[in-house]
């Protein structure tokens, strides 16, 4: 099966179709909801925590959407969802996704990562006679460290710490679900996501525009040497909806997708990116050296994905955080 590309679905494809979306008030969620109302999608979004900064209300998004409100720990609020709104085609994005949180605290993140995943895929199992397609968004952190880069899919995955952890489980429980169950399921395996959207100040990109936009420094947690992907969200949930159509073929069934621009950069010369762009080379970023229960490089190989599923990311570094500092100074303006 190497190498064989699926065949493009015509435009129509997502027309009608009642699509589940956990995470739906992430940065990511938020803009796949807004690609899926785009072609004509009956969106249902399960939301935890109802977030009026989220970019699903910013855009009043949320207005075209039927919401069921609950938590991934509570099967039978999935199992509802799935069955009573007649789901066609599941995007899994909903998780806990700050390191940080996970290496303090990781029972919560274990809980809402592995116990989640496992009920919503079983929830689609028990209803496999009307659910068509499961996208499950894993991580680059499910490899784990590796002794050679950059990470490609046949690597054995292999994480460590909490997070990383929870992740190398989704991604081998979404499996599991394929080989056995014969479940139309297919992996995403992303690096780090920017864009609009992501009100998780911690994170480097929109704290780094924050800082900036407030006449501060920003704030480099670990030494500023770490080596990451940095992919903009409308690459990615192009990517998603592209790793979705593609189910309609054995060639992606069961299997999992790097997605990654594959220009790595460390943190230090992201922030300078941005630094260059927002005019801002009077201040000055204060690196810490404090950060704790992360992998010090990290980046994917994303042939796989042009080869099966004729898909590569179609913005820069530039051009992508151009249009997030373009959505975060709107943000802080209003």
């Amino acid at each position: 099966m190497e190498g064989v590309e699926v065949t493009p679905l015509p435009a129509t494809f997502w027309h009608d179709r009642r699509v589940l979306v956990t995470g739906a008030t992430g940065m990511i969620g938020s803009w796949l909801v807004k690609d899926l109302l785009a072609r004509g999608a009956s969106v249902v979004a399960l939301i935890r925590d109802a977030d009026p900064q989220s970019e699903l209300y910013r855009s009043e998004d949320v207005r075209r959407v039927a919401v069921v409100n609950g938590m991934l720990e509570d099967f039978w609020t999935l199992e509802r969802a799935i069955n009573e709104h007649e789901i066609d085609s599941v995007f899994h994005l909903a998780a806990q996704t700050i390191v940080g949180t996970a290496h303090r605290f990781p029972l919560s993140t274990f809980e809402s990562n592995v116990r989640g995943t496992y009920n919503l895929l079983e929830a689609c199992r028990i209803h496999r006679e009307i659910v068509r397609r499961v996208i499950v968004a894993s991580s680059d952190k499910a490899y784990g460290e590796q002794p050679s880069l950059p990470y490609t899919e046949e690597m054995t995955l292999g994480g460590r710490r909490p997070y990383e952890v929870s992740k190398t489980c989704t991604d081998l429980i979404a499996q599991a679900y394929h080989h056995a169950y014969g479940l139309p399921i297919a992996v995403a395996r992303c690096g780090n996501v920017y864009g609009g959207g992501d009100l998780n100040w911690s994170r480097i990109v929109p704290g780094t525009i924050r800082s900036f936009l407030l006449g501060e420094p920003p704030v480099i947690r670990s030494d500023g040497t770490y080596v990451r992907d940095y992919s903009y969200v409308k690459d990615i949930t192009l990517a998603y909806l592209r790793l979705a159509e593609g189910l309609e073929h054995d060639t992606v069934r069961g299997e999992a997708f790097n997605f990654s621009g594959e220009s790595p950069v460390t943190v230090l010369e992201l922030v300078g990116r941005i630094q260059e762009l927002m005019d801002c080379g009077h201040l000055t970023p204060a690196v810490l050296d404090e950060a704790r229960g992360e992998i010090r490089q990290q980046y994917l190989s994303a042939a796989k994905a042009r080869e099966r599923l004729d898909w590569r990311a179609a913005y820069t570094l530039q051009k992508g955080l151009q249009e997030t500092i373009t959505w975060y100074r709107h943000f802080f303006a209003t």
